[in-house]
């Protein structure tokens, strides 16, 4: 019956790690893409497509959008696959933020 227990976390890393994810996500949509512009300084338009089902044939159809996102280091080329954030409002039409690149062009 000789367990080994984990030491409890400290104060300061639990407050870290409390901060940090509830900044990150709370509540916040996050939407995958396809970079198809980076020309801006600063900013990436992102492609996310889903599928919509037609209301009358029940087939399934693409859907295109594209979101103006933040992208502070100007890493994202065009073709990554990205996933973004919803933020606060940056300028009139850019209202998301790069959370990672997913896979990198080739």
């Amino acid at each position: 019956m000789d367990q080994q227990l984990s030491p409890t976390p400290d104060s300061s890393s639990t407050e870290q790690l409390h901060h940090e994810s509830a900044q990150s996500l709370r509540g916040r949509k996050i939407r995958q893409g396809v970079v198809v512009s980076n020309k801006m300084d600063k900013t990436i338009v992102v492609a996310v497509e889903r599928q919509v089902m037609h209301p009358l044939y029940k087939r399934y159809y693409k859907r295109t959008k594209k979101y103006m996102a933040h992208d502070e280091r100007n890493e994202c080329a065009i073709g990554d696959v990205v996933r973004i954030i919803e933020s606060r409002p940056l300028s009139r039409r850019k209202r998301w933020m790069l959370l990672e690149i997913v896979q990198r062009a080739r």
